[in-house]
């Protein structure tokens, strides 16, 4: 009978990789075969020869590096198994972004579950996270700490409407400003939500693969002067970090970091992430054998498993 492979998965100078598939999960450097779990820039890299991957997040990619996102695309719908080498590989959503996937790996009998980033609270504009068993999770820890629970984001959204200001609202380009004017398309209705330009390219890809039902209008410095009281300006960080110093608007900046919220005017706790009950709700319905974590801090989810479940910080 198989057993779960220690060295599965390692970090090397290049990210995550796997020796029995020679390939690599959201590589960090260029490499000749990566399997990319979403588009955000800190899970993807330029230049490599074999990229496996969504259609949404290979759209993103070439949309960040052009010709050279990839040499060669392997595109795979959710729920469709495909190998590299000896392992079998299929692609879940990950709820986290349009496009998002979690990432099977099955070898010998083995099932690895590599989540990527992932949520499981509603997004009306990426596919519900799909939780499957497996032996082996490897799941993100962002979030991984017992103090933390992220708000039901209607309840956030609606705190916009408890201002008559125009709002500078600061959200990361790809993911967040999307979740954000459905959100306050839906739940602050009479707001008029105003893209920053460079947000605006991620809309279209969003529209372009999935039907989306929005409002919104491209934002300009005259319509920011212009400060219409029921205007949102969604803004990616460095705009908004631009703007510390402008008057007559309410400051917000949506994200589940508390150090981002200081110094606004009004807090926004909106995550794409999950958080510690989230991460407890995933391993209860993956029931894996063991539990790998990585991008953040896994000693709580060590503590709270010892003597049930054996944790690995990668």
């Amino acid at each position: 009978m198989s057993m779960i492979l220690d060295d599965f998965l390692v970090k090397n100078d290049r990210g995550l990789y796997c020796k029995y598939g020679n390939f690599y999960l959201d590589a960090i450097q260029a490499t000749d075969q990566v399997i990319v779990s979403h588009g955000h820039g800190d899970h993807v890299v330029a230049g490599c020869n074999r990229v496996f991957c969504t259609a949404p997040t290979a759209a993103f990619m070439v949309h960040r590096f052009g010709r050279n996102a990839g040499r060669a695309w392997d595109i795979h719908a959710y729920g469709t198994t495909f190998s590299i080498n000896e392992v079998a590989i299929t692609l879940y959503p990950a709820g986290h972004i349009m496009g998002s996937a979690m990432v099977l790996m099955v070898y010998k009998g083995i099932r690895y579950l590599y989540t990527g980033d992932y949520k499981l609270q509603h997004d009306s504009t990426c596919e519900p996270a799909n939780l499957i068993e497996a032996d082996v999770l490897i799941t993100e820890s962002t979030f991984a700490n017992p103090a933390v629970r992220h708000p039901d984001p209607i309840l956030e959204i609606n705190k916009l409407n408890e201002t008559h200001f125009p709002i500078l609202l600061g959200a990361y380009a790809l993911g967040k400003a999307q979740r954000l004017t459905a959100l306050i398309n839906q739940h602050c209705p009479q707001k008029e939500v105003l893209i920053h330009h460079s947000v605006l390219p991620f809309h279209r890809i969003y529209e372009a693969h999935c039907s989306i039902d929005w409002r919104y209008m491209p934002y300009s410095r005259k319509a920011m002067k212009q400060q219409s009281e029921q205007a949102v300006y969604v803004v990616p960080p460095l705009t908004f970090n631009s703007y510390l110093k402008a008057k007559n608007v309410i400051k917000i900046f949506a994200s589940g970091w508390m150090n981002l919220q200081r110094g606004n005017d009004m807090a926004l706790f909106i995550s794409d992430h999950v958080d510690w009950q989230d991460i407890l709700t995933t391993i209860a319905h993956v029931k894996p054998t063991e539990i790998w974590t990585l991008h953040g801090d896994g000693s709580a989810l060590l503590h709270h498993y010892e003597g049930q479940i054996k944790v690995k910080l990668l």
